[in-house]
């Protein structure tokens, strides 16, 4: 056996498995709060900048406007974005939080910092480590996207 295809060896699992456990530990605030994970993702884009494109939400996320798009009607139907055509090029969607989208970051803020808090509690991790580890993370990410 190659030591390369050995498991301990993988930066890919432990990526694969830290973030799907995360988003394990977020599920029941987002359950909570009657929202999935890539829904969420969608809030925090709006909520830091409403009024957007379709293709700005996509690429802020790293994801294609095929996937995002399917998301957001979801997201239509439940009430808390709203869609429109965009005034200088009507092929554009604009996304905008509606009056409940809004109120859900309070909501949000209210149970996710501190539920994560807890959840991380047992982790020997500081603060500065999360923010380091986010910069490795961002260059990884800046390395791999195209």
């Amino acid at each position: 056996m190659h030591a390369e295809f050995l498991l301990d060896n993988q930066i890919c699992f432990r990526l694969y498995t830290a973030a799907r456990l995360i988003t394990q530990a977020y599920m029941p605030m987002f359950q909570e709060l009657g929202i999935t994970y890539p829904q969420y993702l969608v809030l925090m884009v709006l909520w830091e900048k409403d009024n957007q494109p379709v293709n700005d939400i996509a690429h802020r996320l790293l994801l294609e406007t095929n996937t995002v798009t399917p998301l957001l009607q979801r997201m239509e139907k439940m009430g808390i974005v709203s869609r429109r055509k965009g005034e200088q090029d009507k092929r554009q969607q604009i996304v905008s939080l509606t009056e409940a989208g809004k109120a859900m970051e309070e909501k949000a803020f209210a149970l996710i910092p501190a539920g994560m808090t807890q959840q991380l509690s047992a982790c020997p991790l500081q603060l500065e480590d999360y923010q380091h580890l986010a910069q490795e993370l961002d260059a990884i990410i800046d390395s791999l996207k195209k």
